[in-house]
Order: C-alpha cells, then sequence, then structure tokens
C-alpha cells in the first residue's frame, strides 16, 4: 500500500440488467440533450443492435424526449485517427450535442476522441497526441458538459467507463492515447441482451483484456485498497463466468456478471495505472501487425508473467486465491507457477491461441518490436530491457506452447 498521492474517481454512472437500454431517450433529457447521434459499427448493424436503439428513439412520444439526429456506423476495429475526425465532422454536421456510442472499445473509444474534439475545436485529433500521450489531471482538466452514453456491446475494455481512449495514429503506426478524468461517459447502461449475439472468439479474447486489466491493476506499483477490491473481485468473476458466457453465449447470467467485470477492471486499471508490461507488447504488437487487442492481451499475459516473476510475486499469493486456486502449503514461485498454468487453461478452455502463429509474423521482424514496446506510451512507468522484448517476442510468433 503506497502512501504517496493517489486518485479514485467513479464518475460514471451505471445503469445495469436485462433491457435497461430502453432507459437511454429519458437519460439523454435528464442530461438536457436534444440532438443525439448514435455511433455504432456495420457489424452491429448487421447482428440488429442498432436497429434496437433506434426502435427505442422511434417509441418516445414526439416532444418528450431528444430526438435521434444521425446514425454513424463507419468506425473500424482497433479504430484509428480518420475514424474519429470522420465521426467529428459527422457530429458537427447534424449539429449534435449529444453523444451515444454503442459498441465495442473502438466505438467507444472514437466517441470519446469526438467528445474531446468538439469541447477543445480540433478537426484532427492527432492535433491532441503529439507525442503519442495526451495526460490531463487536475487542474488542468476541466468538465466537459456534452451529455455522452455508452453501452458497452462486449465485456473486455471498460471504456464505458475509463477515463482513457486508445486511438491508433495511422501515420506513425502507433495506438496513442488520451488520459483526462471527464473524457468517459456520463452514464454507461450494461444491458446483457446486447452481447448474446457476440460470436465466442470475441467474447473469449475480451474477456482476457478484462482479465488483463484487473491482473495489472492488482500488481501496480500505485495500487491502493480501493483498487484491489475492484481488481480482485473482477479477476473472481471471470474466473467463474467467461467459460460459460463464451460457450452458452445466451446465458445472460454470465454476460451479466462479465461486464460488471469489465466495467471493475478497467477501473482498477485507470487508478492504479503504472507498471503495464502486458498492454505495453499488445498496443505494439497491435499496431504494427494489426493484431486485435484483447487477443494480444490474452497471449501475452502469461508469457510476460512467467518472465517477469518479480512484479507478480509480493502478490502472488491473493492472486492465486482470486484465481481460485488452492495456496496451502505452497511458496510464491510455485503459486507463480499455478496462476501461469491456470491462465493457459483458461486460454484453452475458451479456445484462444498461446501464440500469434496465425498471423505469420516473421523473425526478422522483431527488431521492428523493440523500437514499438519501447516507444509506446505504456513504457514510461516501466520500461522493458530490448533483450526481454526479444524474448518475449520469440516466445510469442513460434507455434509452441508456453512451458509451465
Amino acid at each position: 500500500m503506497t502512501l504517496t498521492y493517489s486518485q479514485y474517481m467513479l464518475r460514471t454512472a451505471i445503469h445495469s440488467g436485462a433491457g435497461t437500454r430502453a432507459l437511454v431517450p429519458d437519460l439523454f433529457r435528464g442530461l438536457q440533450a436534444k440532438r443525439v447521434v448514435l455511433f455504432s459499427d456495420h457489424g452491429l448493424e448487421k447482428a440488429g443492435v442498432v436497429e434496437k436503439i433506434k426502435e427505442i428513439f422511434e417509441l418516445t412520444p414526439h416532444g418528450t424526449g431528444p430526438e435521434l439526429a444521425g446514425i454513424y456506423l463507419d468506425i473500424n476495429q482497433d479504430a484509428g485517427s480518420h475514424d474519429v475526425n470522420a465521426a467529428l465532422q459527422f457530429a458537427r454536421e447534424v449539429s449534435a450535442d449529444g453523444l451515444l456510442a454503442v459498441g465495442g472499445g473502438s466505438v467507444m473509444d472514437t466517441v470519446k476522441g469526438v467528445k474531446y474534439a468538439l469541447h477543445n475545436g480540433l478537426t484532427d485529433i492527432k492535433e491532441a497526441t503529439p507525442g503519442g500521450l495526451l495526460y490531463l489531471s487536475w487542474p488542468e482538466a476541466t468538465h466537459i458538459p456534452i451529455p455522452h452514453i455508452s453501452i458497452p456491446t462486449t465485456a473486455g475494455t471498460g471504456s464505458e467507463v475509463s477515463p482513457i481512449a486508445v486511438i491508433y495514429n495511422e501515420e506513425i503506426k502507433m495506438k496513442t492515447n488520451i488520459i483526462h478524468p471527464f473524457i468517459n461517459a456520463d452514464m454507461a447502461i450494461l444491458d446483457p441482451e446486447l452481447t448474446t449475439g457476440l460470436p465466442p472468439i470475441i467474447t473469449a479474447f475480451t474477456g482476457f483484456d478484462a482479465l488483463t486489466h484487473a491482473i495489472e491493476a492488482f500488481v501496480s506499483p500505485s495500487a491502493t485498497s480501493l483498487t484491489d477490491a475492484y481488481a480482485l473481485q473482477s479477476i473472481r468473476l471471470i474466473e467463474s463466468h467467461l467459460s460459460t458466457a463464451v460457450n452458452q453465449g445466451d446465458n445472460l447470467t454470465a454476460r451479466m456478471e462479465m461486464l460488471q467485470a469489465s466495467m471493475m477492471g478497467i477501473t482498477a486499471f485507470s487508478f492504479a495505472l503504472n507498471a503495464i508490461p502486458v498492454h505495453n507488447f499488445a498496443h505494439a504488437y497491435g499496431a504494427l501487425f494489426r493484431i486485435p487487442h484483447g487477443l494480444a492481451n490474452a497471449v501475452f499475459l502469461p508469457v510476460v508473467m512467467e518472465m517477469l516473476p518479480d512484479l507478480y510475486l509480493p502478490k502472488i499469493k491473493e492472486l492465486a486465491r482470486a484465481l481460485h486456486l488452492e495456496t496451502t502449503g505452497k511458496n510464491n514461485d510455485a503459486l507463480l507457477q499455478a496462476v501461469i498454468h491456470k491462465l493457459n487453461e483458461m486460454q484453452q478452455n475458451v479456445g484462444l491461441p498461446a501464440n500469434f502463429k496465425d498471423y505469420d509474423i516473421k523473425p526478422d521482424a522483431l527488431d521492428a518490436t523493440i523500437a514499438a514496446v519501447k516507444m509506446d506510451p505504456a513504457a514510461l512507468n516501466y520500461p522493458l530491457p530490448p533483450e526481454l522484448i526479444r524474448a518475449v517476442g520469440e516466445r510469442v510468433i513460434h507455434s509452441q506452447k508456453v512451458s509451465v
């Protein structure tokens, strides 16, 4: 427990439960929005999710709530600055005064970028992060008075409540970060009915994204009792419910618990932010090879834990217990190996790979990964030596499984 300065803010109001999407127009009315834009993607349009949200506005009696001023769907996976800038232009064209994000992390982060740009009069979001990172806190960061609601359709990023927007910069091939205590949504709707159509593989790797948030938060040098409480409960829920959510996609209980776990995991992560080597690797490989962020975290998590044991050993007993492992009579080294083995088992149970062999990353690409890992904003607090970056890379690009 550190005695240095820390902060913890639960700013987003959470509305949870099946069917809670029906609250959206009234919530926007309470936020005094009149012209709302629904931001989503074409995959969710095909899945019928966009129509479900659109219908709610159509059922709202005329004059009693905000109107749906437009629907914007051209948002790509691992969204970049082009996605944000195009969405920003659309919002201005329809005179939007309310922002509704319906989707996974890419959609929700895009809308955060739109919100920040609208508030600051930007036309290009890259202006906000010329060096790859914009980190604003008190007192420079001020309230952004743009009504903003997020509805996650995946249980992974927790972007609906996090004060972080990750936006890919196509020009420099880097995942840039805007960190701002008022960039997150005013309200979040956790409606498990909107996640039941998520394919098993995406359910699996987004779940591991949430698990990585929670574990990195828990072992962080900046962790507090507040972040530990959220991190540990997130880990417990994911261990108990991820497999069910993957294998029984229509199980609303598992889907609800995963949404809650995702929200708690990112909250802990955001306010214990310090050493995040798994995310450091995931950002770099995602930018270079366009590997989905959750999948990258899933592959790197057990490998990084094995190769950086000193980061995890001090709190390994509590971590093992959160993963429902027996700790009696085992020393810390044995518990670390048991945790790594457990994570590999969880990977297998939900159909995730232990490496990136499907991406055909060549060994000569490892030089580029060393530079990318060292340049990523996540390396600021916990820089990694080139030898370790290469060693981890050799483990994940090859076809053999991690040994435990």
